[in-house]
C-alpha cells in the first residue's frame, strides 16, 4: 500500500534516520519523474502515428513507412542497448500504430461494408499474438509487447462497435456488448499492469445503463438517466473491488483500488443528479424510455409515461440529499479508519459538492437545517475520533 508520510517530522520523532529519510524522498521523486516521462513519451507516439497516417494520406506509403519503422524499432531493442531503448520503443510502436492504424482508415475509406467483421478477426489475432508474447516474455519489451495488445483490444471493440451501429440493435444487446467491452479491457490493463489502461474500463461499465457524458456550446454535462440503478450497479462494484484488493496478490489488488475509486466518482456522480431530479426508477431501462419522434406523437408518449410514472418506483430529490449525506458521512469515517486514501480523499470532495449544490438548491432561505447539521456533525466527529483510539489501542 502506498502511503503519504511526512520524512522529516518522522525523523524528528526518530521513528527513521536521516539517511532513510533521504531514501524515502528519491524513492517518490523517482516514481514522479517515471509517470511525467511515460506520459510524454505516450502523447509523443500517439501524436507522432497519427500524423503520420493523415499526412502521407495512401495505404501503401503508411503500410511501408509503418513496416520500415517496426523494424527499425525492434532491431534498436535487439541491438541498440539500455541507452537507446526509448528510441527503439518509440519506433516500434509507431510502426505497429501506423500498421494498424493505416489498414482501418483503408478500409473505412472503401471496405467499409466488411470493416467491422475485418476489424473484429484482426483484433482477435492481434491481442491473441501480443498475449501470448507478452506472456512468455518473448520478442521484444513488455512495454512494446504491452501496447500492441491494447491496439488489438481497441481493434477488436471497433469492429463489434461498427457490427452493432450497422445493425441498429439497442437493449439488452448493447448493455452485454459494454459489459463485455469494459471486461476486455480491464483484462488488458490488468495483463499489461497499466492501470490507467484498467480505469478505462469504467466508461463502457457505466455506460450499460446509459451513463455518459455530452457537450454543447460552452457546457459540458454529465447525465444518469437511472440514477438509482446505475448506483446500484457501480456500488456493487466497488464493495467487489474493495474486498479483491483485500485477497488479491499487490500485482492485482493496485488495479482493483484504481477500479474501486472510479466506480465511487461514478456513484456520487449519479447521486448529484438524484439529489437534483430525484428518479423514476427504470422509466429509460424497461419504461417508454426516451422520445423519440419515429415512434410517435409527443403526445401518444407522454401517455405512455405518466401511465408508467403511476405504477413505477418514484425517489424524490429530498430523499436522495438526504441519503446521500449518510452515505458519505459513512464512507468517510470508514475510508480513514481504513487508511483508503482514495475512497476518503472522492468522499471529502463529493461532500463539499453536496454543500455546496443543496446550499443553493433547497437550503439557501432554511437556517434552520444548516443549525441541525452543524450540531449534529459535532457528535459524529467525537464518535469517529473514540473509535479510532479504540481501533489504535486494539493494534497496539
Amino acid at each position: 500500500m502506498h502511503a503519504i508520510a511526512d520524512t522529516r517530522q518522522l525523523q524528528a520523532d526518530g521513528v527513521i534516520d536521516a539517511a532513510q529519510a533521504r531514501e524515502i524522498e528519491a524513492r517518490a521523486r523517482e516514481a514522479m519523474v517515471a509517470l511525467a516521462i511515460n506520459s510524454v513519451l505516450c502523447f509523443g507516439i500517439v501524436a507522432a502515428t497519427a500524423g503520420l497516417i493523415f499526412w502521407l494520406a495512401d495505404a501503401v506509403s503508411v503500410a511501408i513507412f509503418g513496416a520500415l519503422a517496426l523494424v527499425g524499432g525492434l532491431a534498436i531493442l535487439a541491438r541498440g542497448g539500455k541507452m537507446y531503448r526509448m528510441f527503439g520503443n518509440a519506433a516500434a510502436l509507431i510502426g505497429a500504430g501506423m500498421l494498424i492504424g493505416g489498414g482501418v482508415a483503408e478500409l473505412f475509406a472503401n471496405y467499409h461494408d466488411r470493416a467491422g467483421w475485418v476489424m473484429l478477426l484482426a483484433g482477435v489475432a492481434v491481442t491473441t499474438l501480443s498475449g501470448v508474447a507478452l506472456w512468455r516474455g518473448a520478442l521484444t519489451t513488455r512495454f512494446v509487447t504491452g501496447a500492441i495488445l491494447v491496439m488489438g483490444v481497441a481493434l477488436h471493440l471497433g469492429g463489434c462497435g461498427i457490427l452493432v451501429i450497422d445493425r441498429e440493435l439497442g437493449g439488452l444487446p448493447v448493455s452485454l456488448f459494454y459489459l463485455y467491452a469494459s471486461a476486455l479491457i480491464a483484462g488488458a490493463g490488468v495483463m499489461c499492469d497499466v492501470r490507467l489502461v484498467t480505469a478505462l474500463a469504467i466508461v463502457p461499465f457505466a455506460q450499460m445503463l446509459n451513463t455518459g457524458t455530452a457537450y454543447f456550446h460552452a457546457a459540458y454535462v454529465f447525465y444518469s438517466p437511472e440514477s438509482t440503478l446505475s448506483i446500484l450497479q457501480m456500488g456493487t462494484l466497488v464493495l467487489l473491488c474493495v474486498w479483491a484488493k483485500n485477497v488479491w496478490p499487490e500485482r492485482w489488488a493496485r488495479h482493483a483500488r484504481v477500479v474501486s475509486v472510479l466506480g465511487f466518482i461514478v456513484a456520487n456522480l449519479c447521486f448529484l443528479v438524484g439529489s437534483l431530479w430525484g428518479d423514476v426508477v427504470g422509466e429509460t431501462a424497461w419504461g417508454p424510455g426516451r422520445y423519440s419522434s419515429a415512434s410517435g406523437s409527443w403526445e401518444d408518449y407522454e401517455t405512455l409515461r405518466e401511465a408508467f410514472r403511476a405504477e413505477a418506483i418514484t425517489i424524490s430529490r429530498h430523499v436522495y440529499s438526504v441519503v446521500w449525506a449518510v452515505v458519505l458521512a459513512v464512507v468517510i469515517a470508514v475510508a480513514a479508519l481504513r487508511a483508503n486514501r482514495g475512497i476518503f480523499n472522492a468522499a471529502i470532495t463529493f461532500a463539499g459538492i453536496h454543500a455546496y449544490t443543496q446550499l443553493f438548491e433547497s437550503f439557501w432561505d432554511e437556517p434552520l437545517a444548516y443549525v441541525v447539521g452543524g450540531l449534529a456533525a459535532i457528535p459524529l466527529a467525537w464518535g469517529m475520533w473514540r473509535l479510532n483510539g479504540w481501533i489504535t489501542t486494539r493494534q497496539k
